[in-house]
């Protein structure tokens, strides 16, 4: 047996994306440029089924200035999950509206729509589901809702690269959609977010809030940011695209042999109909945190395979927002959870190594 340590996650940089940086580099065009444009219009055709991409410098800045962009504001609600990273809830929050936290269904741990439903008010902007772990929330539902309801729909799919529901892609139900380029996901372009939409007034104020509010030199339309993707960014994301579907068919390969392998633990649930890109393989850990944290220990310790919990602190437990909700399912996840690697890069090897030390650990009870 191998004896090499297995990360939870690990980033595929090489040869072509050096070059694709060395190019730019020698073109001396650095900033916001060609390379950007073209990323953009490469994004939209091989993900968004040709729908309007525009680039920026992070996911969570893709997130903020798509809400912005969408008109939330101060004294608006948005209803997001709990169970997800902050940046979901800080995005609502730094436009000044206030974000409102639902539970989630255990199946998938995204949003449980009829929780959803009854947190609606007067005050509600929009929803904005998580594509978490790279499963698709009920997006087809929550158009519905929210069309019901005469509210934007907001979706936050960092991790869903090519995820999909009854045929059709996320990050096209929405008024608007965030995919994050962080190095961790499924494909990077070192750091940077691309924001989808297809409606023609959000996406151009997308364009002016990421360029200090202009859309010609000087000619500043509006209060902006310096939201902008550089060249060189863009120029690595453009070499991963070429890759992240077989990058993502590697993933659900891995997927498949730890489901029909592993034992002594719950292992995802992939809905009817749905498109799962394995951002994490996510299974739950009976016992609670303690049985799932020393679950972890013991493969780290004695196995030398890394995994992760996303996340142990529900977001309206944080310090900086605190609220009282009764959330149990968000409750029993963030207790539960526990994430082993299904990256691209591992080896039959590697995927037996997890199956036999997941097996042997939850057998003997570690």
């Amino acid at each position: 047996m191998s004896k090499g340590f297995i990360p939870a996650a690990k980033p595929i940089v090489g040869d072509d994306e050096r070059a694709a940086v060395d190019a730019v580099l020698l073109s001396g065009m650095l900033a916001q440029g060609a390379e950007v444009a073209s990323f953009e219009t490469e994004f939209s055709d091989v993900l968004l089924d040709g729908r309007a991409a525009v680039a920026v410098n992070s996911g969570t800045s893709g997130l903020h200035l798509g809400l912005l962009a969408a008109g939330v504001g101060p004294g608006d609600e948005v209803i997001v999950p709990s169970f997800t990273f902050a940046a979901t809830a800080n995005s609502v929050a730094l436009t000044g509206a206030t974000p409102v936290f639902a539970d989630i269904e255990l199946d998938h741990y995204c949003l449980d729509i009829a929780h959803v439903e009854s947190l609606i008010t007067d005050r509600t902007k929009g929803i904005m589901p998580v594509h978490l772990y790279g499963h698709p929330a009920n997006i087809v539902a929550f158009r519905a809702l929210a069309d019901k309801h005469s509210i934007g729909l907001f979706e936050d799919a960092a991790q869903a690269h090519g995820a999909g529901l009854d045929g059709r892609k996320v990050g096209t139900f929405g008024d608007f959609a965030m995919f994050s380029l962080y190095p961790t996901k499924n494909m990077t372009s070192g750091e940077g977010g691309m924001v989808s939409t297809g409606d023609a007034t959000v996406e151009r104020n997308l364009r002016l809030l990421r360029n200090q509010g202009m859309e010609r030199q000087y000619e500043n339309e509006l209060v902006g940011f310096n939201a902008r993707m550089t060249n060189l960014h863009a120029a690595i994301g453009r070499v991963q695209l070429t890759k992240v579907m077989g990058w993502t068919a590697q993933r659900k390969a891995n997927a498949a042999f730890l489901d029909a392998n592993l034992t002594g633990v719950g292992t995802p649930v992939v809905a009817a109909g749905a498109e799962h890109v394995y951002h994490q393989y996510t299974v739950r850990v009976d016992g609670g945190a303690a049985a799932r944290d020393k679950l972890a220990s013991a493969l780290k310790e004695d196995y030398q395979i890394g995994s992760g919990v996303y996340y142990p602190i529900p977001n309206h437990r944080l310090p900086s927002f605190m609220r009282e909700e009764d959330l149990p399912n968000t409750e029993i996840a963030a207790q539960e959870v526990l994430s082993l690697p299904v990256h691209p890069s591992l080896d039959q090897e590697d995927l037996e190594r997890i199956v036999e030390a997941v097996n042997a650990l939850t057998t003997a009870g570690a």
